[in-house]
């Protein structure tokens, strides 16, 4: 699939059938990214790993810190729809990449962001939480708006908690970004589908 392209193929086959049943993007989207943990091995963090290693210590992954914590490995950047809470898009990439560098938004939504993307650029509508900076914090408008943001991308966590704690996806053995990069699509995948079904079955009930 990596080889192919199939996997593209296949997410962007399920996000057109979304669409076809109603189900596409109206309200906005909410863009967030979390940490897809691997095998370090016992070699220090600066240490490549060497294409001749023989460890399990994953190639491609990198040491990331964030709340004083280290993450080893790579990190899922994803946009989820607001009305609905399917995953629309994602990517993946090494550990050490801020989250500011991924912009998945269209022209024309609006992108509920998180303040780790203060002054990063976006296609879409620009709904990211302001930062405070030294001497210049939140005047009371900025507050009140970063709070109405905080509220519209809170759902965003929903499907990290699924995939980790449901679907074991939050630790992977493969080795290389483009192995992860598939595991990830079909893991999304899973959830839209696990998602679907709950939404199909509310409407039965």
């Amino acid at each position: 699939m990596i080889e192919t392209g199939k996997d593209k193929e296949i997410w962007e086959e399920f996000q057109r059938q979304l669409d076809t049943q109603g189900l596409r993007v109206k309200k906005g989207v909410i863009q967030d990214a979390t940490f897809i943990t691997a095998d370090p091995g016992h070699a220090k963090a600066d240490k490549p790993r060497g294409d001749e290693a023989k460890t399990r210590r994953s190639k491609d992954g990198t040491w990331a810190k964030k709340n004083r914590k280290s993450y080893f490995g790579y990190k899922l950047h994803s946009k989820m729809d607001t009305e609905h809470g399917f995953i629309r898009d994602i990517k993946t990439t090494t550990a050490s990449l801020h989250d500011s560098q991924v912009d998945h938004s269209k022209e024309g939504e609006v992108v509920y962001r998180d303040k780790g993307y203060s002054g990063a650029p976006t296609k879409g509508y620009d709904a990211t939480i302001k930062r405070a900076t030294r001497g210049h914090p939140p005047n009371i408008k900025e507050e009140l708006r970063n709070k109405r943001i905080s509220r519209k991308r809170s759902p965003g966590e929903r499907p990290y908690a699924v995939i980790k704690s449901v679907f074991n996806s939050g630790h992977v053995r493969v080795t290389t970004v483009a192995r992860v990069a598939v595991k990830m699509i079909f893991t999304a995948f899973a959830f839209n589908l696990y998602y679907l079904f709950t939404i199909k079955r509310r409407e039965m009930a």
